[in-house]
């Protein structure tokens, strides 16, 4: 049993350091769950005392405790074919109008984001090979990226329990994965097929590489984030899309109500928002 006490202000202390760092923001009802993490980088990093360990989290040089505790901090609950009328409405709908006006020979860029442990990227490429004609005439390109480098390590090796899968068809199984143990582990070509980064959203050094982007998938990232936190991933988001592309959110998300910039496109599969053809 521990010893190690979190008073009101040093919750307080931390959800204004954790906000600020990640753009993350944690109400008063994940007090439990917040403290409960705490307390177990306290001990983990043999401090004594929330003072002492947040001393040490703020001033590391490394920033390694930091990114621990945020691996720790964020929710990674998903499964394949999460939310699938969205994979729907890229094949049926957004993926035809992207190249009936593409007019180079480049690949279609889809940026995912959160990450997660990479049901999401991955079952897009699975879509896309069983979905979409296209794929047989163009290259896609599929980056999904995360702040939490442990879940990111996961999604690299691509192994699920069989709760992850139980969406699929049973020949998608077959086709894309191997059986281990008891669970699955998705085929080395998809794994080559995706690539995962690790992406701060708060931190726009992290992003201003990510452009030309044709498509992005934000899918319940944005209701951790209250409204000023919001309004600075819908611009970075912005920059990151070409002129005309598209972004799909999680279904209880509007980016009408976070942001003017986009476009709202009603398909007959989804709603998504839509960077301006005409924006520069």
């Amino acid at each position: 049993m521990t010893n190690i006490q979190i008073s009101a202000d040093d919750f307080e202390k931390f959800r204004e350091f954790f906000y600020r760092k990640t753009g993350i923001q944690f109400d008063a009802a994940k007090r439990y769950f917040v403290d409960k993490r705490l307390i177990e980088r306290i001990e983990a990093t043999c401090n004594a005392t929330f003072r002492n360990y947040f001393t040490f989290l703020r001033f590391q040089a490394s920033g390694e405790e930091l990114q621990n505790l945020t691996n720790l901090m964020t929710v990674n609950e998903t499964y394949f074919f999460r939310e699938e009328y969205q994979f729907k409405c890229l094949v049926d709908s957004i993926l035809p109008e992207l190249v009936a006006r593409k007019t180079d020979t480049g690949p279609l860029r889809i940026w995912v984001i959160p990450s997660s442990s990479g049901e999401e990227a991955y079952s897009i490429a699975i879509y896309l090979l069983e979905l979409w004609s296209g794929i047989h005439q163009w290259d896609v390109e599929i980056i999904s990226s995360d702040i939490d480098t442990k879940i990111l390590n996961q999604a690299r090796k691509g192994l699920y329990a069989a709760r992850a899968v139980q969406h699929l068809p049973s020949s998608y199984l077959q086709k894309y994965f191997n059986r281990i143990g008891d669970g699955f582990q998705i085929s080395d070509e998809l794994r080559e097929a995706v690539e995962f980064t690790r992406v701060n959203l708060a931190e726009r050094e992290d992003t201003r590489s990510y452009r030309n982007f044709d498509m992005i998938f934000c899918r319940n990232l944005l209701i951790y984030f209250d409204d000023i936190s919001r309004k600075s991933a819908a611009e970075t988001f912005y920059d990151v899309l070409k002129p005309g592309g598209f972004i799909c959110l999680g279904h209880s998300e509007s980016m009408s109500r976070i942001s003017s910039l986009y476009k709202i496109r009603k398909f007959p599969e989804a709603i998504v928002y839509q960077k301006p053809l005409e924006a520069q």
